[in-house]
């Protein structure tokens, strides 16, 4: 059975006037704030306590653009007659979210859960320069992550 010519059109015409018969649904964003579901992926936060300065974030990240400075120190012995032990502490974490492309590979690959997705969405800056979020920054983000 051959399709009747034009039968096509009148189908995406009865689309559209189905369509424009209906009310729009518009948010108006900043007076209304969306309803967004509690793993949302937004901003990348650090929980700092867990970050043992492996560099494998910064490593792995396609885009260098995870920023990580430390420097060593010196644990005394655990136990009496014991050795000194030497660990890596955090002096700078930061991430230039100007040239993220949030894949999360830094989140899959750190092994001790030192990194998240934050549902914070509302970080945007006027000027390019300070989209580079320094540890701090990314702390406050931690404490929005859901558990």
């Amino acid at each position: 059975m051959a399709p009747i010519p034009g039968s096509g059109l009148a189908k995406g015409l009865a689309v559209t006037l189905r369509t424009m018969t209906k009310k729009t649904v518009t948010e108006q964003y900043p007076d209304a704030q969306p309803d967004l579901p509690p793993r949302t992926r937004g901003v990348i936060g650090l929980f700092e306590e867990n970050c043992t300065v492996c560099m494998l974030c910064a490593r792995e990240c396609p885009d260098w653009c995870i920023y990580i400075d430390s420097h060593k120190e010196t644990v005394p012995p655990a136990a009496p007659g014991g050795r000194e032990r030497s660990r890596n502490v955090l002096d700078r974490f930061a991430i230039d979210f100007s040239l993220c492309m949030y894949c999360g590979i830094c989140i899959e690959v750190c092994p001790f859960d030192a990194l998240f997705w934050s549902p914070e969405f509302e970080y945007a800056e006027t000027d390019i320069r300070e989209l580079t979020h320094e540890r701090d920054k990314l702390r406050e983000w931690m404490w929005t992550v859901s558990a």
